[in-house]
């Protein structure tokens, strides 16, 4: 069984942390507690460790030293048997949509769940039937991803990240090759999402007219170190 532990009511707890690539320490003593339900930011330069923090919570960077939790796995201990484990319990989603381009948006669905231990066709087919509604994209499932535009990709991307039920979403600058308007559609979907999933969100940009437009708590990673504010620190 993965190594579990019961964290409250945090879906994310570093303590202590220290965020390592290519053991070239990023972000030194990180303190981050994220409840489940929040919608946070994840804010900084490009090269201040954004993306780094983002793959050490999904485990694909092992955590550099410290303590780690997320959706009851201990980074400290991870094994890579446990990665899928753990990914299972998350809702990933990036810039560049990574819909495989040679099947249908079903069939990149129905990939997921497949891979992730679904066996039942009925409630496969359902539960594509179901995230395909809740993005608005139930009538495109029979399309190629090269026929659908960047925000219909990025609905089908956001629809695969809810397939197994996701305590956790984490977002590595999913607006970032679109265009404003659509990029308002995807944050308004990212935050419904959220709250009818009572899923947390911790999304990485560099958009704070986006931050203004839609509040939320903002995570700085800056000069090697994260910081906590809230929206309206931030504007100020």
């Amino acid at each position: 069984m993965p190594h579990r532990h019961e964290t409250g009511d945090n879906i994310i707890n570093l303590s202590h942390a220290t965020i390592s690539q290519k053991n070239v320490v990023v972000l030194s003593n990180v303190d981050l507690h994220i409840q489940k339900g929040k919608f946070c930011y994840l804010i900084g330069k490009t090269g201040s460790g954004k993306s780094s923090l983002l793959k050490t919570l999904y485990g694909h960077i092992p955590l550099g030293g410290g303590q780690g939790n997320v959706a009851g796995f201990d980074l400290a201990n991870l094994k890579t048997s446990q990665v899928p484990d753990l990914r299972r319990k998350l809702g990933i989603v990036f810039q560049d949509f990574q819909l495989l381009p040679d099947r249908t948006v079903e069939k990149n669905l129905k990939f997921v769940l497949e891979a992730t231990g679904w066996t039942d066709k009925v409630k496969t087919d359902d539960r594509i039937n179901e995230v395909l509604a809740s993005v608005g994209m139930k009538t495109k499932k029979h399309k190629m991803p090269h026929q659908l535009s960047g925000g219909e990709q990025q609905r089908v991307a956001i629809a695969r990240a809810l397939l197994n039920h996701p305590e956790l979403i984490l977002a590595d600058e999913p607006t970032g090759n679109l265009d404003p308007e659509t990029s308002n559609e995807i944050m308004t979907l990212l935050k419904q999402v959220a709250i009818e999933n009572h899923a947390a969100v911790l999304m990485a940009t560099h958009d704070y007219h986006m931050i203004q437009n839609f509040p939320g708590e903002a995570i700085r990673c800056e000069d090697g170190k994260v910081s906590v504010l809230s929206t309206a620190e931030l504007f100020e």
